[in-house]
């Protein structure tokens, strides 16, 4: 395989566990395993206490992993160097979820965009000057904007100045966490069609986190469904949104609107809540939720399966998906032989 066709992210059996106050471990990640290739963007996605927020910073080593690989360009980051690291981060950014506390208050825009500017030593002066108005005319902000505190911008504003702080090292990768949960519903679809376009204009590469499934259709080429800190089920986003396999994947799109009035998606009731991932069910770990739990899986944990165009994670994926079976949207979809996940 060649640089140029190898994905730029490699993820490989994560594993991320956490002490917990009163004994025990929280194990926030468990055999988790995904690639984001190059120049695309692959969506993380599932509810709060799923793991997502947990494997994106794993993968930018802002938290250290407990076991597993995180390869990026081909370079193993486990045991790098601070020099190494900072070498590293001008190629790998991320956007926070919360506009609002992840810009310092007491600094002027100028400033929070300048700062990666001055760390990585790439401009002073009027260059630093004119680069800090490029990246606000990139995100669609005024360069007369550098001289304003953030308390002075709206939260979709802020979300932009976020943006172009990732942007200015010049990255090939970009984690974005949650980007417009914290907006209004009016802003979303702004921020999400601006980190389109710069996708596009920049050849940037994206792990994209976010709880909305249809959100992450509309964005991401590839997905990985996460529960409880492991992936059920993963592949192109077209693929999964039009014809979910994994009963969880189904709860999750059940609630999701179809712009096809004439489509049919069936419906799955999740049961109960999450458990806590202090002590996650034996076996599968969404069986104490799943309609079609049988005992059997209390007893094995399922190994992702490649089916049908993705990878799954359920013993019971023939018997619930069989040839016959309806696809959520109305699209013709075919069966393929399963092979393990390697």
């Amino acid at each position: 395989m060649t640089a140029a066709s190898s994905p730029l992210l490699a993820v490989e059996g994560l594993r991320k566990h956490f002490p917990a106050a009163r004994g025990g471990v929280v194990k926030a990640l468990e055999d988790v395993s995904f690639t984001v290739p190059r120049r695309k963007i692959v969506g993380l996605v599932g509810e709060s206490g799923s793991g997502k927020t947990t494997a994106g910073r794993c993968v930018l080593r802002l938290i250290e992993p407990t076991a597993g690989r995180v390869a990026f360009d081909g370079v193993e980051l486990a045991g790098l160097g601070p020099r190494d690291m900072l070498a590293l981060r001008r190629r790998m950014q991320i956007v926070f979820q919360d506009p609002f506390s992840s810009l310092n208050p007491r600094m002027t825009i100028a400033g929070i965009l300048g700062e990666a500017l001055d760390t990585h030593k790439l401009a002073k002066g009027a260059a630093r000057r004119a680069r800090i108005g490029e990246l606000l005319e990139l995100v669609g902000l005024h360069p007369d904007h550098a001289r304003r505190y953030p308390h002075e911008f709206s939260g979709g504003q802020r979300q932009r100045i976020g943006i172009a702080r990732a942007l200015a090292v010049e990255p090939e990768f970009l984690v974005a966490d949650e980007p417009v949960s914290a907006l209004d519903v009016s802003v979303q679809a702004q921020v999400l069609n601006l980190l389109q376009e710069l996708q596009k204009s920049l050849d940037l590469s994206m792990l994209f986190i976010s709880h909305d499934l249809t959100v992450v259709e509309y964005l991401c080429d590839d997905m990985v469904v996460m529960y409880l800190g492991r992936v059920m089920e993963r592949g192109p986003s077209r693929t999964i949104y039009a014809r979910p396999r994994h009963p969880y994947t189904k709860a999750l799109l059940a609630t999701a609107p179809i712009p096809d009035p004439k489509a049919k998606r069936e419906r799955v009731a999740l049961l109960g809540d999450i458990p806590s991932p202090l002590n996650p069910p034996s076996g599968c770990v969404f069986r104490t939720r799943c309609p079609s739990a049988v005992a059997a899986c209390a007893e094995t944990v399922p190994p992702l399966l490649e089916v049908d165009g993705r990878w799954v994670a359920c013993i019971r994926d023939g018997e619930l998906n069989g040839p016959t079976a309806e696809p959520a949207v109305l699209v013709e979809a075919t069966e393929a032989p399963r092979r393990p996940h390697p």
